[in-house]
This record gives structure tokens, C-alpha cells and sequence, in this order.
């Protein structure tokens, strides 16, 4: 079986983060993954440590946001108290882009820095992509490149639907920076036309991505040592959680 952990960023709306972290170990789920909003402060952090310890989970990834990640001291001490182990610089936005590669090269150059200071610390230090990376630039570049490549020590959470809808293959992106992947988000789409009010996401195996298929490229293509299963915006947190853990349990 491959271990799937579950980003929180999913559960967002739930009227009781508390309850619903133990409903995710009753399903199975022994990882989560932090998002930026999640831990505000350190006192966050230590509240949130002791429920995740209460219920037999574990955070050994987590997301934190530009600002955040600038934010070095408070970033250190939010992942000391939780345990992560890897931390992913998940989005930029409208205003941190450009058509251009100018940019873009900003941002790769904040994440090289970003990469020195936490490896030192020895945490693991990452991209999260979208969609928007994968539209080429002016240069013909696309801004997934240009971050790797100007950033060449950092790791990459390959989220792999997030690919797709930006029109690009993601075994082919696997083929080409595969020992970058450390981890993957686990995530599909559905039809055309269909979970409009899920703003057209699918829980896993439920969706178009062909996941059976995809989970054994990320495994041989990729380092992928997390598996993180993620809906944008489910309408019910539960049956995507219920749902997505039970077609990883098929995966070898």
C-alpha cells in the first residue's frame, strides 16, 4: 500500500479541525500536511502538535508561503514544534509574476536562498506548483523551468494534477527533473462539466488521471517519498478523505 497523508489546506472549512484529524485516523491517515494559514503563530503550532499527537498523526511536510518562508526564525521554530521535515513554498501570486522571465527569476533566486538556509538547518526545501508555471514565458521558458533551474538545490512537491491542467504531461515533466520530486500531490479532475461546484476537482481514483498508472511512474520516475492526497475545494471533506484513502490502499 502506499501511504497517503492528507493536506489539511482540504479541510479548511470544517467546523472542527480537531474532530475531523481524528476521523482522518480512523480512516487510516497517520500524515497530514500543514498549510500557512493552519499555524498562524507558535502557540498554533503547540495546540495543534498535541491533537496531532493525540490522534497518532504526524506533519512531516508543510506548506509556508513566500512571506513565510522569509520569515526564518518563525518558520524554524512552527516546524520544530510539528515535526516536518520538508518544507514547500506552495504559490506566488498574480502581483509575483510576469510574462517575462523577470519575475520569475526573482522568485527562483528567493527560493536558492530560501534552499541555503533551511538545508543548513537540516530541513528539506521545495517548490509546490500550479498551473501557471507551465505557460511559457516570452522567452519560450516556461516558469517551471526557470525555477529549477536557477534554483538548482531546491526539491520540487510535484502536484500533478495541478500539471495537467496547465496542458503539460506530467510523466514527461518526471522524465526530465524526477530526482528533484521529493513529493507528490496526490489529486484528480473531473470530467468536463462535471463538479462545477468543486470548482471541477474529483476525490482520487474518481476523477480522469489514470492514478493506477500514474502512482508506479511517480515511484520509478521520481524520489517521491510523500504521497499527498488533496481536493482544492471538496463539498464534503469526509467522502473525499474516505474515498481517496481507499483507492491509494489498492497501490502497491
Amino acid at each position: 500500500m502506499t501511504e497517503l497523508s492528507f493536506q489539511l489546506y482540504s479541510a479548511r472549512n470544517v467546523p472542527s479541525l480537531e474532530d475531523f484529524l481524528g476521523k482522518l485516523a480512523a480512516l487510516g491517515y497517520t500524515q497530514v500536511e500543514g498549510y500557512g494559514g493552519l499555524y498562524g503563530n507558535v502557540a498554533d503550532a503547540t495546540t495543534l502538535a498535541a491533537i496531532l499527537k493525540k490522534n497518532g498523526l504526524t506533519m512531516p511536510t508543510g506548506h509556508f508561503g513566500p512571506a513565510q518562508v522569509q520569515d526564518v526564525d518563525t518558520t524554524l521554530k512552527t516546524a520544530e514544534i510539528l515535526g516536518i521535515k520538508r518544507i514547500y513554498c506552495p504559490h506566488i501570486g498574480p502581483e509575483g509574476r510576469s510574462e517575462d522571465e523577470s519575475k520569475w527569476i526573482e522568485l527562483a533566486e528567493m527560493l536558492a536562498k530560501g534552499a541555503d538556509t533551511y538545508t543548513k538547518h537540516g530541513y528539506g526545501f521545495g517548490w509546490h506548483n500550479h498551473d501557471f508555471e507551465f505557460k511559457p514565458t516570452t522567452s519560450g521558458r516556461t516558469p517551471m523551468e526557470i525555477i529549477l533551474e536557477t534554483a538548482p538545490n531546491i526539491e520540487w512537491e510535484a502536484d500533478v494534477a495541478w500539471i495537467a491542467r496547465g496542458k503539460a504531461d506530467p510523466v514527461a515533466w518526471f522524465d526530465r527533473y524526477g530526482d528533484r520530486i521529493s513529493a507528490v500531490h496526490v489529486k484528480d479532475i473531473a470530467p468536463a462539466g462535471e463538479n462545477a461546484d468543486e470548482d471541477g476537482w474529483a476525490d482520487v481514483g474518481y476523477g480522469t488521471l489514470d492514478w493506477d498508472n500514474l502512482i508506479t511512474k511517480v515511484k520509478s520516475k521520481t524520489k517521491a517519498q510523500y504521497f499527498v492526497a488533496e481536493h482544492d475545494k471538496p463539498s464534503d471533506e469526509v467522502r473525499f478523505a474516505t474515498r481517496s484513502i481507499a483507492t491509494a490502499q489498492k497501490w502497491k
